[in-house]
């Protein structure tokens, strides 16, 4: 067998062409096989007409016109390989030339040299233009990747700051969080909703704090006490504006307030049903806030959060939430979503701040519809009922962890972080 190309051999035993990518045989005339076996392996860039006489018809006396006849026919079978070209030179004979083209044909040889020949044996402009291509398409599958929308949420988000905020009468710290290069990060934006000359606080020593903004809602989450590693876990203050007018909340009665509305019947509780198979076999790692939203001259607006994350894996498993809408008078009866999905959890810095991001792929979302709704949650509702038809992909982002708390950031109404109670339940 005499390779022609990678995918192309004369067989001279057999007189035939033998194509590897179709499977196909082309069968040749003795002279045929002849002639051409004997362009293959000249070292001459011509072959003469002598020379290829003698190669076809050896011992015996034809005429010019046998080879002339013989040429024609052997170019009619090689016609379909474009890249092997049979040319006449003008009153010097014939000349077989093979384009570089047949090395990146594609293939179906299990001769290694041919498949070497193939990668290797090629002009710089394909091996350039191949390696592009490669490029390309490994940043196409990298850009469209799960772990480039993790890092490309997290880069959206800077938290290279402090703000000092001022609240019931102590002033503190928090870390700010804020997205996509945010204006108006001075403290005002966060404190203007609150009325001023309250020292509802002076009980304590001093609070954590964590401030964030998504360039629209402005966030405060509050822990009371000066342990800057640990959350007691008592008297957490979630608080999100999602309105510009100052809300003039007065803070001694707020807490009163909050306090009587947790202290309801709580709708929201998320746990995956007992089963006497599994029993004890899973743990759940659940997670409930009480987010409240000031509007002036509006109900106060209490969104009681639960969050379950129940681990398969070191970093994957099942995500339940389920968000319970109530206001201040009972005027609207529960707005509740709910969203099962499966999470896929990682691990990035933001500005020095370590932060733990879960993709949340969404496969069930259930929104409850109230009975009564009032105009204070109208708004509320809306952006659930958005949220039910287009989300898909969800993003939440932990930047705190402590054996009894959290601190979140929650796709809720925009972007909203607050401080929860964390608890362990085997399942």
């Amino acid at each position: 067998m005499l390779k022609i190309t990678p995918y192309l051999e004369l067989d001279t035993e057999a007189n035939q062409l033998v194509d590897h990518v179709s499977g196909k045989k082309v069968s040749l005339t003795f002279s045929e096989s002849a002639v051409l076996h004997r362009l293959l392996l000249s070292s001459k860039p011509v072959c003469s007409k002598e020379e290829l006489l003698s190669a076809g018809w050896p011992d015996r006396v034809v005429a010019v016109t046998s080879l002339t006849q013989c040429i024609s026919t052997l170019r009619k079978k090689l016609d379909p390989y474009r890249e092997v070209q049979l040319k006449t030179i003008a009153r010097r004979g014939y000349q077989l030339h093979i384009s570089t083209q047949s090395h990146v044909k594609m293939l179906a040889v299990n001769d290694a040299e041919s498949m070497k020949a193939a990668i290797f044996d090629v002009s710089l402009l394909v091996k350039i233009s191949g390696i592009v291509v490669l490029l390309a398409l490994a940043l196409w599958a990298w850009y469209g990747s799960d772990y480039h929308k993790i890092k490309q949420n997290l880069s959206r988000w800077s938290a290279d700051t402090q703000v000092e905020l001022q609240i019931g009468g102590l002033k503190g710290n928090a870390q700010l969080l804020y997205k996509d290069e945010a204006q108006h990060l001075h403290p005002f934006m966060w404190e203007k909703h609150l009325e001023p000359d309250n020292n509802f606080m002076t009980c304590h020593k001093g609070f954590n704090a964590f401030a964030a903004t998504d360039g629209e809602n402005y966030s405060m989450a509050i822990c009371p006490g000066t342990d800057q590693e640990q959350c007691a876990g008592k008297g957490l203050i979630n608080i999100t504006s999602v309105d510009s007018e100052p809300a003039n909340l007065n803070m001694p009665e707020f807490m009163e307030l909050s306090t009587a509305m947790e202290q309801r019947i709580r709708y929201n509780r998320v746990m995956l049903p007992e089963s006497t198979e599994t029993k004890g076999s899973l743990l759940e790692h659940n997670y409930q806030a009480d987010v409240y939203f000031p509007v002036k001259d509006e109900l106060l607006i209490r969104a009681d959060i639960n969050m379950s994350l129940i681990y398969d894996s070191d970093d994957t498993g099942e995500f339940h939430s389920s968000t319970c809408i109530t206001d201040e008078d009972c005027l609207t009866t529960p707005i509740k979503y709910k969203v099962r999905g499966k999470f896929k959890q990682y691990s990035g810095m933001v500005d020095g701040l370590k932060a733990d991001i879960f993709q949340v792929r969404v496969q069930q979302k259930d929104l409850i519809k109230p009975d009564k709704l009032n105009d204070s949650a109208v708004r509320f509702y809306r952006d659930l009922r958005k949220r039910d038809i287009k989300d898909e992909e969800l993003y939440f982002i932990r930047v705190h962890q402590d054996h009894k708390t959290a601190v979140w950031v929650i796709p809720l109404f925009g972007q909203v972080t607050a401080w929860y109670h964390y608890e362990r339940f085997d399942i």
